[in-house]
């Protein structure tokens, strides 16, 4: 399904041939109809139910090459709804996403539209992302995608590489992240050199590395993501970016993302089963990031889940409170995730070993740092004063 549903325009296609969030993906699935799918756009509906089978044999450009097991994406609660008559924000707002679409259908810079101006900094970057994924998809359509594919270096073991770091240290295995500026703080660090700081997290032992790849408001890009890849740098590489639609999943790939990064806050739960089975045919790892009761249990009723982010930055106001780690690791919800192997990351708000500490005695097995790293002198070597607690004891 196309749109909020998978992430793409506000146009809604179900199962229809050379639909783009659904066509070239590779390996032997189909995502396939029973009768005649429905087009959606304005105002009109017509549909007609849907099925999801596996294919004979690879598919072509020319054909939608998705399913998903016992008919998951295609009988699921979001095309009911939009059946019903509900708009695709509604179908969102209803699973608790308070960041709404705009749904534009052009290239325009402007932000104001059918919903008026955007409520909150995130809200914006996402409008924002709408224009930027347009015009992707204009300059690298998925046929060129898929070829570039071929030509990327291979994938690397990203949730591997946590559970080993982990293990071998007993502490929690450290995702440290490239990042020059952030909305809320500005430049962080003005002498920016993303293969140089890439460089030196990996020699003082991070286990995976979380390249930005927003231009706009982080200064980051996937240039940034391709250049530390071909540097020879062997951590995994988490492409960090506000994914909104399956297109760009196949371009941070293309660019050598071994891991990307989904927003429960942002995606309902159709678009995160679609992607994370995009990401599992591509050999992708995805971190999964929550912020709240609710999103955590929406991402634990999703099957095939590894990865799960706590941020504790709230999505809508940017204020930070790492005692939302404790909160939502505790009863039945840690338990859940204890009993499914599930490596949570802890995110936003860690500065100090005093906070590494905290998140890992709450049940975190894997920190992302950015901030806390990148505007000391020497990023590598503050890795060792942000676990020093912790190594003094071993």
């Amino acid at each position: 399904m196309e749109g909020a549903l998978v992430g793409s325009s506000p146009r809604v296609r179900v199962s229809t041939p050379s639909a783009s969030s659904f066509a070239g993906c590779k390996g032997n699935l189909r995502f396939s109809r029973d009768r005649a799918g429905f087009v959606v756009g304005g105002g009109s509906r017509r549909s007609t139910p849907l099925r999801c089978e596996r294919a004979e044999k690879d598919c072509s450009n020319e054909r939608i090459v998705l399913s998903y097991k016992n008919d998951d994406i295609a009988n699921s609660v979001e095309v009911k709804q939009w059946e019903s008559g509900k708009s695709l924000n509604e179908i969102a707002a209803n699973q608790g996403i308070r960041i709404r679409r705009s749904y534009r259908t052009n290239n325009s810079e402007s932000l104001e539209g059918e919903h008026g101006s955007p409520r909150n900094i995130l809200e914006k970057i996402i409008w924002d992302k709408e224009v930027e994924v347009l015009q992707l998809k204009e300059r690298k359509p998925l046929t060129v995608l898929n070829q570039l594919i071929k030509e990327a270096p291979l994938v690397r073991d990203f949730v591997g590489a946590l559970k080993a770091s982990y293990e071998r240290t007993g502490l929690p295995a450290l995702i440290a992240e490239v990042k020059k500026a952030s909305p809320s703080k500005g430049v962080l660090r003005e002498n920016f050199d993303p293969v140089q700081i890439a460089q030196a997290y990996e020699k003082y032992g991070a286990a995976c590395l979380s390249i930005l790849t927003d231009e706009k408001y982080f200064q980051g890009s996937f240039e940034n993501l391709e250049a530390v890849r071909k540097a020879g740098i062997k951590c995994p590489l988490l492409c960090k970016e506000f994914i909104i639609d399956s297109l760009q999943i196949y371009y941070a790939r293309s660019k050598g993302a071994d891991a990307i990064l989904l927003i429960a806050g942002v995606l309902p739960d159709i678009d995160i089963k679609y992607m994370t089975m995009i990401c599992r045919e591509l050999g992708l790892a995805a971190l999964v990031e929550v912020h709240n009761e609710r999103e955590m249990d929406r991402v634990l009723g999703i099957n095939g889940i590894q990865l799960i982010g706590i941020n504790n930055r709230g999505l809508e106001t940017f204020e930070v409170g790492i005692s939302n780690t404790k909160k939502l690791l505790e009863g039945e919800r840690g338990e859940i995730i204890r009993q499914r192997g599930i490596i949570v990351v802890g995110e936003s708000g860690l500065f100090t070993p005093e906070d590494i500490s905290y998140v890992q005695d709450a049940g975190v097995r894997a920190v992302l740092v950015g901030e806390s790293l990148v505007k000391q002198c020497d990023p590598g070597r503050a890795i060792s004063g942000l676990f020093v607690v912790q190594n003094s004891n071993t």
